[in-house]
């Protein structure tokens, strides 16, 4: 199992609070997109305390589960996520934040985390094609 973040009030407000669908953990999965070309750049977590701190600051907060501790994107590195939107998704239970990403996303130093390992993309004729490892065809059995 991962660490949990920390257990407290939530900072949030209720309207919002009791809507919120977390894991057992606490934890939402936050999918930072490029705001102005909807790449996507990267998926991150956060409990209340972090969503909070990032529709407050304008800033990308998350929370580490491995270092157990939360993080502001670019404090370290350099590579600011300015936030420019915050949503839900249908079911409340994963947050969209639209970001001005300044430099990398990927702590690999990519800009994003999805370009390395593609499974399926499509050819430039408009089919699906994959790497030889799966029949290329969505939703085909194997």
């Amino acid at each position: 199992m991962t660490s949990s973040s920390p257990r407290r009030p939530s900072p949030l407000a209720p309207e919002i609070a009791d809507r919120l669908k977390r894991s057992a953990d606490g934890l939402l999965p936050a999918i930072a997109q490029q705001y102005d070309t909807g790449e996507v750049l990267m998926l991150g977590w956060m409990d209340d305390e972090a969503l909070h701190r990032t529709l407050t600051t304008g800033r990308c907060t998350y929370w580490s589960r491995s270092r157990r501790e939360y993080w502001v994107k670019g404090d370290t590195s350099g590579h600011f996520q300015w936030v420019k939107s915050v949503a839900l998704d249908c079911d409340a239970d994963t947050v969209l934040v639209k970001v001005d990403q300044v430099g990398a996303a990927c702590h690999t130093g990519a800009r994003t985390c999805f370009d390395a390992d593609v499974l399926l993309a499509e050819s430039t004729d408009g089919t699906a094609r994959t790497d030889g490892t799966g029949t290329g065809t969505p939703g085909a059995d194997q």
